[in-house]
């Protein structure tokens, strides 16, 4: 595919990312006003995930689903992009309730660059003087914002006005979507509490957890939504798992070695929280029985400070951890184009998921 269909793909990508925050926009006002007539309450909680979601993220997920979309036969027009915006956006909420449950479980304290939802929660009980425990206050309302996410993820697809067969064709996707994303969620934690440093489980987490539900089942939702058939669906099979993989690898490098003004996260937060991801599982196969010593007393410590982060970078890095990261990085990347090129699509799709891989596994958009 030459580069310069990928280059004029470009401004799709950012009109795209336009009308999914947008119909967001849209969607999360009205919600609001409903919030509001149950009770002044809840005008924190409307204005918490309106925050969340509006000021900040990639939008990968709904970009994915909506180029699946195309690739499938789905046509730009006006009368349609509202529809299919609206759609592929509530992914996004999707998202949002992973990110929100996913960061209380983990005790994070921020999520790009803001509080996480828990710590905001856990501020407004002690700004306003309430009784009890402010971080039970916290969790509790972290729990039910990333409940109600998930919910408004529902409502926004099935009234996002597709037809009704195009939403019967992708509800199963969507559904199992879901329960993939929190499978996953349960095997992080499992191997946490289990102790694994194992290369093949930490994959597996990484693929149940975020390869699937970024970019496999969006291609398949979109595909399913313009009604793509059996074999359009093996092949952004065989393109996304390899890239969703590959973006995964590429955010544990990132939650070690990461700037923080790019992540929105202090730097070496993943190894605070002890996340057993594939970067730390290659530096135990492959560290001495020292630096094995080093890891397992500072991984998960929370309050490792900046040079506990240096000493543990250093035997990453010592152990060539990170550079067999890089390389399975690129290997699944090629792998995913390789793929793609063979799946033969409409030139527009096949340029913007071209762009969307290096996007993915860079961090680009």
């Amino acid at each position: 595919m030459p580069s310069a269909e990928a280059d004029v793909a470009a401004p799709d990508q950012v009109r795209l990312r336009e009308r999914v925050t947008s119909a967001l926009r849209s969607f999360l006002t009205a919600r609001e006003g409903e919030l509001v007539e149950i009770g002044p309450e809840f005008q924190p909680f409307s204005d918490a995930l309106t925050s969340f979601l509006l000021n900040g993220g990639k939008r990968l997920r709904p970009a994915f689903a909506y180029w699946g979309w195309r690739g499938a036969g789905g046509t730009d027009q006006a009368t349609d992009l509202d529809a299919i915006a609206a759609a592929v956006a509530s992914l996004e909420l999707v998202q949002a309730s992973a990110l929100i449950h996913d960061d209380l479980m983990d005790g994070s304290d921020t999520r790009r660059g803001q509080p996480a939802i828990h710590r905001r929660f856990e501020r407004l009980h002690r700004e306003s003087g309430w009784q009890g425990a402010s971080d039970g206050f916290g969790a509790g309302s972290a729990i039910l914002l990333g409940d109600l996410s998930l919910a408004w993820a529902d409502q926004m697809l099935f009234a996002s006005g597709l037809p009704a067969h195009a939403l019967t064709r992708a509800k199963p996707i969507y559904d199992m979507m879901r329960t993939e994303l929190m499978a996953g969620q349960y095997l992080d934690l499992l191997g946490h509490v289990r102790g694994e440093f194992s290369v093949a489980w930490s994959l597996r987490v990484a693929r149940e957890k975020s390869a699937r539900y970024t970019i496999e089942r969006p291609l398949h939702l979109g595909a399913a939504l313009a009604g793509g058939g059996p074999a359009l669906v093996e092949s952004y099979s065989a393109y996304g798992l390899p890239l969703g993989e590959a973006f995964q690898l590429r955010d544990d490098v990132l939650g070690v070695f990461g700037d923080p003004a790019v992540t929105g996260k202090p730097a070496g937060d993943d190894l605070r929280e002890g996340k057993r991801t594939v970067l730390v599982a290659l530096t135990m196969e492959r560290a001495s029985a020292a630096q094995a010593d080093t890891v397992r007393s500072r991984l998960g410590d929370a309050a490792l400070d900046d040079n506990g982060v240096a000493v543990l970078r250093d035997i990453i890095t010592e152990t060539g951890a990170l550079a067999e990261t890089e390389r399975m990085i690129a290997t699944r990347t090629a792998q995913a184009v390789r793929a793609l090129e063979a799946a033969h699509l409409p030139a527009e799709a096949a340029a913007a998921l071209l762009e969307l891989s290096a996007a993915a596994t860079a961090r680009t958009v």
